[in-house]
C-alpha cells in the first residue's frame, strides 16, 4: 500500500485500507475502487490521504495502537455527552450531575487496555476517517497520545486514568461556546478569539465538582493552553506552576491540531508538525517531553514515498523504534524517476544515507 494525498488519487485506484465513520462504521471497504463521485465525497469529508493498493508494497500491514472498536466507542461516547452539553436547553441548566467520570470510565479503561497490550508500538498515521465534528475525534486523539506518553514516562494505571480522563475532557468547555464561533471556517476576530480563550476556565468550572472526575483531570482542562514561558492562557502561569499532566496534554493537543485537516487549513505531516514542536522547545513546551514524543511517533508513516539523498525514491515499509527518523525504505525508483527492481535500505544501519524529502511525486505517483 502507498499513502497518497487525496488530490493525487485517481478513479480506478483501489483502497488499501477501509475508511471509517466516527461511529466505527465502514464507509468504504478495503479494495473499493475509487470513482470521481467517491473522491468528491471524500474531499467534502475533509479526508486528505488514502492508503492505495500497490503490488510492490502489498505486504505492508497497518495497525493502530487502539483498536477500531475502542476508538469508535470512545468517539461515540464523546459525541453523545458533548452534544447533550451543546444543546441550547441544556445550557440553561447546570451541566453538573451528568456523571461524566462514570460515563467515560469504561472508555478510558478500554484505551488503557489496548495501549498496555501494544507497549512498544509507535504512533502512526493509520486512522483515516470521516468526522462530523472536529472536537469529537480530536478529544479522543489527544487522550490516546497523552496516555501513550504517560505510560512511556512510567505513570501508574491510576495516574494514567487521571491523565487520560483529563485529556479526553480537556476541551469540554468548548461545548458551551457559540458554535458559529467554534466552527468558523475563516480567521477569528479579536473578540471571537477571546471567546475561544474562555474555554479552559469554563471546562474547569464544569469538571471541578463532577463526581468521579479527579480534580487533577479538571486542572488539565484549565491549564492545557498554558505554556512554560508564561505566554499561554488563561492565567499566563509558567514552568512547573503548570501541572505536569497539563504540559503533556498541551503538547499533544498542539500536535493533533497541526496534523488534522481543518476547513481553513490543510493538515501537516508528522515530521512537519514535529519540527514545529521543536521550535517551541524550552519556551512553549518541555524539551524532554518533546523528545519522548519524538521517540514514540513514526514521523515517516508506513506507505509514504520519500526521496533519499541519492535521488532515489522509495516507500517507508518499517519503522525503527529506536530511531524513528531513520526508517526502512523500499526503493522503487532510481534518481531519474524510472521504476527499478525494489530493494530495501535500513537507514538505521546505512548511516551515510538519509531522507532528503518526504511526500514526493514520481511520474504522477505521490505520497
Amino acid at each position: 500500500m502507498l499513502l497518497l494525498p487525496l488530490h493525487l488519487c485517481r478513479p480506478g485506484m483501489r483502497l488499501g485500507s477501509a475508511i471509517y465513520s466516527d461511529d466505527g462504521l465502514v464507509l468504504l471497504g478495503e479494495r473499493r475502487e475509487l470513482t470521481v463521485t467517491i473522491l468528491d465525497r471524500l474531499e467534502r469529508f475533509g479526508i486528505q490521504y488514502l492508503y492505495i493498493e500497490d503490488a510492490r508494497t502489498d505486504d505492508l500491514v497497518f495497525q493502530d495502537i487502539v483498536s477500531p472498536e475502542t476508538r469508535a466507542r470512545a468517539v461515540g461516547e464523546v459525541r453523545t455527552q458533548f452534544r447533550r452539553m451543546m444543546d441550547d436547553s441544556l445550557r440553561k441548566r447546570s451541566v453538573n450531575g451528568m456523571h461524566l467520570g462514570r460515563a467515560f470510565k469504561s472508555v478510558i479503561d478500554s484505551i488503557l487496555d489496548d495501549i498496555t497490550s501494544s507497549r512498544d508500538a509507535m504512533l502512526m498515521l493509520v486512522n483515516i476517517h470521516a468526522s462530523d465534528h472536529y472536537l469529537f475525534q480530536h478529544s479522543v486523539n489527544v487522550c490516546i497520545y497523552a496516555t501513550i506518553l504517560g505510560q512511556a514516562y512510567g505513570y501508574t494505571r491510576d495516574e494514567l486514568f487521571t491523565l487520560g480522563l483529563g485529556a479526553l475532557l480537556h476541551d469540554i468547555g468548548k461545548t458551551q461556546l457559540p458554535q458559529d464561533v467554534l466552527l468558523k471556517p475563516s480567521r477569528l476576530t479579536n473578540e471571537e478569539f477571546e471567546i475561544i480563550k474562555s474555554h479552559p476556565a469554563i471546562g474547569f468550572k464544569m469538571l471541578k465538582d463532577e463526581p468521579n472526575v479527579p480534580l487533577l483531570s479538571a486542572h488539565i482542562a484549565l491549564q492545557h493552553h498554558e505554556r512554560v514561558d508564561g505566554s499561554g492562557y488563561p492565567r499566563s502561569i509558567v514552568g512547573t506552576d503548570i501541572h505536569e499532566y497539563a504540559r503533556w496534554v498541551g503538547l499533544v493537543d498542539s500536535y493533533d491540531a497541526m496534523t488534522t485537516h481543518r476547513v481553513y487549513r490543510n493538515a501537516m505531516l508528522p515530521h512537519e508538525a514535529m519540527e514545529r514542536l521543536y521550535a517551541g522547545a524550552g519556551t512553549l513546551y518541555d524539551q524532554h517531553k518533546i523528545e519522548l514524543f519524538r521517540d514514540k511517533v513514526a514521523i515517516y508513516p508506513l506507505g509514504m514515498l520519500v526521496a533519499l539523498d541519492t535521488g532515489e525514491v522509495g516507500v517507508v515499509v518499517d519503522v525503527n523504534a529506536l530511531y524513528p527518523q531513520r526508517p526502512v525504505v523500499r526503493v522503487l525508483y532510481d534518481a531519474d524517476g524510472q521504476e527499478i527492481a525494489p530493494y530495501e535500505v535500513d537507514l538505521s544501519k546505512s548511516l551515510t544515507s538519509y531522507i532528503k524529502e518526504a511526500n514526493v511525486t514520481v511520474d504522477g505517483v505521490s505520497a
